[in-house]
């Protein structure tokens, strides 16, 4: 067939539309099964996963692009900054950004999150981590 259809009222040109850009989460997590699970459920909810292997790294990449919607961080890592001084840097110096903590070693109770931030303990139930990504993202 030759020719071209007439488009419909309304219609968007696709050539001429922005592509979809999911909002980024950057996973900062040491243990390689941990965090390809962790990888996994965000971009399973709709996210573009970075990693990070510890919190300097985190920063480093925080530093270098301003797409980073939510951190979702273990608290054990190796380094000097645990992954509640990182939760505490990225509220002081990128307060946007949501933050999720997580551990299988400290409990709630023992945790000084940032304002915002949440918490859950591992092994954490999947649906409400996703849902609470979910949330995040859709303050932005």
């Amino acid at each position: 067939m030759s020719g071209s259809f007439p488009k419909c009222r309304g219609a968007t040109d696709l050539a001429q539309s922005k592509p979809f850009r999911r909002q980024v989460v950057l996973v900062v997590e040491d243990e390689p099964l941990q965090q390809m699970m962790a990888v996994d459920l965000v971009e399973d909810a709709g996210f573009e996963a970075v990693k990070a292997c510890d919190a300097e790294e985190a920063v480093r990449i925080l530093e270098t692009r301003t797409d980073v919607r939510i951190v979702l961080t273990d608290v054990d890592m190796p380094g000097s900054v645990d992954g509640l001084m990182l939760a505490a840097a990225i509220r002081d110096r990128w307060p946007p950004i949501a933050i999720i903590v997580t551990s299988g070693r400290v409990r709630e109770r023992e945790v000084r999150l940032p304002s915002g931030g949440v918490f859950f303990l591992k092994p954490y139930d999947t649906r409400k981590v996703a849902q609470k990504l979910v949330e995040f993202g859709s303050r932005h």
